[in-house]
């Protein structure tokens, strides 16, 4: 391995660290603001940020040009999926905890893997299967508080329901990535993911737009709104391609599992305590998951590509 290489994969490590504090912080930041504004409305206002800010970066690097109507379908598609997880994240988090949240999101890189394999036909090797049944397991345990009567009485909290079933939408993004990726930068495909979503989050806000009182906002939402957008929104986006590019998709995709235990550190830091300790068994499972995804990408990597056929 060469100094280059050395310095390359440091760097990505960093970034990929950076990257997955960041979106730790999205959980807290959004229990903290979720009660002061709807839910369409807020994650509405995220994208508009987003978007504005992301725009001149774009029309500087690559130019506005219009994609086209097909690719700006595709552009829809993936946005519908950002659109929901981040409208039922908010909402969620008006009924559970950062915790919960940070806990079930760790299942998206193993469902993103469940829908490659039915939608691109991609392998799903042991590693995934076995970090697939850690992080349910870490989920599940979180969800139910490390208690076996709740489990077995299946007493779920809303909160919980709604933002696994915007996990389950928001696993489709890679896949669908991968499928409608015509070759562009994948900046260019945040940005219009981005501003396709302010359509759809427009139409699900709807008449909340107009009864909504943009007066009595609290300065606090409006500030966590900006932070979201640009921290947990470009610049998280930037850092992961960025260390994608570095370590690879697998290693980075590691990293998902390690949000509940950023989620309890955050918790902990900023004056909220920690959680019970019969639910922390629950996020060292989901860690363990990251143990594994990063063994097996370190074999993958160790491994000898074979040169195409001529």
């Amino acid at each position: 391995m060469t100094l280059d290489t050395d310095r390359s994969a440091m760097t990505g490590q960093l970034q990929i660290w950076g990257a997955t504090a960041l979106i730790a912080t999205s959980f807290p930041v959004g229990e903290a603001i979720a009660r002061g504004l709807d839910p369409a409305v807020l994650t509405l206002l995220r994208f508009v940020v987003a978007a504005v800010l992301f725009a001149p970066i774009i029309a500087w690097r690559y130019g506005l040009s219009w994609p086209g109507w097909r690719a700006l379908g595709g552009y829809a598609a993936i946005s519908l999926c950002m659109t929901g997880f981040f409208w039922s994240m908010f909402e969620a988090l008006r009924y559970t905890t950062a915790l919960n949240t940070g806990t079930i999101f760790v299942l998206i890189p193993s469902l993103a893997a469940l829908y490659s394999f039915l939608l691109l036909g991609d392998r799903l090797g042991r590693y995934r299967l076995t970090a697939l049944g850690l992080g349910m397991l870490g989920a599940v345990w979180v969800i139910f508080r490390g208690d076996l009567d709740r489990l077995l009485g299946l007493e779920f909290n809303r909160g919980d329901l709604i933002f696994l079933a915007g996990c389950f939408v928001m696993a489709a993004y890679g896949p669908l990535v991968k499928k409608l990726h015509r070759q562009e930068p994948p900046a260019i495909i945040a940005f219009w993911s981005v501003l396709t979503g302010c359509v759809w989050l427009a139409l699900f806000s709807n008449v909340k737009l107009l009864t909504t009182d943009w007066a009595a906002i609290d300065t606090g939402v409006i500030v966590g709104i900006v932070y979201l957008a640009v921290f947990t929104t470009i610049l998280s986006t930037f850092l992961f391609q960025a260390a994608t590019i570095k370590l690879g998709p697998n290693r980075v995709a590691a990293f998902y599992y390690i949000n509940p235990l950023l989620v309890v550190l955050i918790d902990w830091i900023v004056g909220k305590g920690l959680p019970p300790l019969r639910v922390l068994p629950g996020v060292a499972i989901a860690l363990a998951a990251t143990l594994v995804l990063q063994r097996a990408a370190r074999q993958k990597t160790a491994v000898p590509q074979q040169p195409p056929a001529a």
